[in-house]
């Protein structure tokens, strides 16, 4: 076998050898709905090597992305639908077109001003389609929830002030209250509660998601220090009752480094 080199264009070839008539049976059978969950894995193991710092992971995971983006463009090729040049020069011109504070004689001086000229663009390329059109509904809810929120408040429905909102997030609290417990209608207004939430971190300024996992990590942490204290003392967690868990928590907490 002949040394492989890094070139992008002998990976493209690589991949229709593999998709070709004496190639990989596994690659053979592969369409895009049967790669769809690979799709999603894959970018979720890149952002999990950007969150780790870790560069050597971060540079295997990105081929991983890579791969998936090759082979589903193999897949289309195969079909005489498209080509991976056609994927690549697509988001060029999009990429180009998009940025024309950049590629052209528009200005955009902050990163709000680029999101607030991208949004237009984008609704103007897809002028007759409905302003919440094209969102994909397979995103996680969260993100869902903030790309339809910014989407919405990008042709001006929006709370007028940040009390606003607060008054909405009471409300909604109100609403749940007066639900029963675990029916349909409080899972509704749970629901209604999420969304308020997304939008009161949206008007702060503050990404929902990125809020939401680091307090993941942060309980990750917390509960493991509760464990390797427990485990220290001879004991399980399942030997606890809860006055003594809270006792730990607050012990894990107060090791924590304090924010800068």
């Amino acid at each position: 076998m002949r040394p492989i080199d890094g070139d992008f264009d002998e990976f493209v070839r690589t991949i229709a050898v593999l998709r070709g008539p004496d190639g990989c049976p596994w690659d053979r059978a592969q369409d895009h709905m049967s790669l769809r969950r690979n799709m999603i894995e894959e970018a979720y193991e890149a952002v999990s090597a950007i969150e780790a710092g870790d560069d050597r992971e971060l540079a295997e995971e990105l081929g991983d992305v890579l791969l998936q983006v090759v082979l589903h463009a193999q897949i289309a090729t195969d079909e005489d639908r498209f080509t991976i040049d056609d994927v690549v020069s697509g988001i060029a011109e999009k990429i180009r077109r998009r940025h024309p504070h950049v590629f052209g004689d528009a200005e955009a001086g902050t990163p709000d001003e680029v999101i607030e000229r991208w949004d237009a663009i984008k609704r103007d390329e897809k002028a007759g389609s409905g302003v919440l059109h094209g969102i994909p509904s397979a995103l996680p809810a969260l993100l869902w929830a903030q790309k339809i929120s910014r989407r919405a408040v990008g042709v001006g429905f929006e709370w007028e002030s940040l009390e606003a909102v607060w008054d909405k997030v009471h409300e909604e609290i109100d609403e749940l209250k007066e639900t029963t417990p675990g029916s349909p209608e409080a899972a509704d207004e749970i629901g209604d509660l999420l969304f308020t939430v997304v939008n009161l971190a949206r008007k702060q300024g503050i990404d929902a998601e990125e809020a939401l996992r680091a307090t993941c990590r942060k309980f990750i942490a917390r509960f493991e220090d509760m464990e390797a204290a427990t485990d220290a003392a001879g004991r399980t967690m399942s030997d606890l009752d809860i006055t003594e868990m809270e006792e730990l928590w607050r012990d894990a907490k107060s090791r924590e480094e304090p924010r800068s």
